[in-house]
């Protein structure tokens, strides 16, 4: 499931780069507060500490209700860092404890 999470969101990262109505971007931070929420809750339940706090960071910087004003060229940088990141996350394996 998560796998699905940061393939969808890593989607919807790279469809704000084209120019849509503002609804839109709106659809894609409530969607990102959401994934990003549930990619943290299973960090934790994973004791994934780093994880945790990347994805609650995420999960505020993309939250919908107090916007952080970046700028559209910005906003593009961070959307295309974070879509790649995720997708590559995808194919990380964790090391293993010892």
């Amino acid at each position: 499931m998560s796998n699905i999470i940061k393939v969808g969101l890593s989607i919807l990262f790279f469809l704000c780069l084209i120019k849509l109505p503002y609804g839109f971007y709106q659809l894609v931070r409530l969607a990102a507060l959401i994934g990003f929420a549930i990619l943290a809750y299973k960090a934790k339940h994973q004791n994934s500490k780093g994880e945790l706090i990347v994805y609650i960071a995420l999960a505020l910087l993309f939250q919908p209700f107090l916007k952080i004003p970046l700028g559209r060229q910005l906003w593009n940088i961070i959307d295309v860092i974070v879509g790649f990141t995720l997708l590559i996350s995808i194919f990380l394996k964790p090391k293993s404890k010892i």
